[in-house]
């Protein structure tokens, strides 16, 4: 007899990501789950990359137009330097981020995008943190949430997904580099990979795949292992009746609200 498939995270994790899924189609339409979820290809990032700050600012305005980010309202800094970070956190951000390499802030009605300049020899990472801040944008500029609602840093986590940017996240969110014999974990974010690939399985889900699409090979071992995990687990039991009803919504009325 074949065991219960089990999802990858916790209930509490699990109904979280199922009823905040369920919203995000709710906000912005069933629009980005129609659409082809974004890659590390030539498809969407044309042209050559050496990680400079040009690179790093034009990257940024691919990631507004996937996101839905209009340019003309986005400010984007490039700080090579962690004192600046540190210093930051007084001037009044609307959301300080857990990314330690990105910040998000309002100024003179403008929405501001920190990057360290560092990320640019880490593409996918640098992908990840802009995302996330460009999230912010469209959650708390766009007045969808409060910057004092205690799960919009992970929610903000989530959108990425929603987006279909999900593939960087979820990759970023853990790396281990060895340098001069010496290991070091990092982790990137507010949701861990687990959470990352009960996400991915909800999205993928959502769009009618009952299992991983062709994307799901541009995932790390571990978030591709939760993902092929969480949509067995969709596969076996109805999720909660809220992302059940936004699954009917986003193949029997498509709409591009939000956008």
């Amino acid at each position: 007899m074949l065991l219960a498939a089990k999802p990858p995270v916790r209930r509490a994790e699990r109904e979280w990501i199922e009823r905040s899924m369920a919203w995000l189609v709710a906000e912005f339409g069933p629009g980005p789950l129609l659409r082809d979820p974004v890659l590390p290809t030539a498809e969407f990032f044309p042209g050559p990359y050496d990680g400079s700050e040009q690179d790093i600012r034009r990257l940024v305005g691919r990631l507004c137009k996937f996101t839905g980010v209009h340019p003309e309202v986005v400010t984007v800094e490039i700080d090579p330097d962690d004192g600046e970070w540190a210093m930051a956190a007084g001037l009044g951000f609307t959301s300080r981020s857990h990314y330690a390499a990105g910040h998000y802030r309002r100024r003179q009605g403008l929405a501001v995008i920190g990057v360290d300049a560092r990320l640019g020899t880490r593409p996918t990472a640098l992908v990840a943190v802009v995302a996330h801040e460009l999230g912010h944008v469209r959650l708390l500029d766009e007045v969808r949430v409060s910057a004092e609602r205690p799960d919009h840093e992970p929610l903000t986590d989530l959108l990425t997904v929603y987006f279909g940017l999900g593939v960087f996240s979820a990759n970023a969110a853990l790396s281990t580099e060895v340098a001069g014999g010496r290991r070091t974990t990092r982790r990137l974010g507010y949701l861990s990979e687990r959470e990352y690939g009960y996400g991915l399985a909800c999205y993928a889900w959502l769009r009618g795949e009952s299992r991983a699409g062709p994307w799901e090979r541009h995932l790390t071992t571990n978030p591709r292992a939760y993902l092929k995990q969480g949509l067995r687990y969709l596969r076996r039991h109805a999720p909660g009746p809220e992302l059940t009803a936004a699954r009917a919504l986003v193949h029997g009325r498509p709409s591009d609200r939000g956008r």
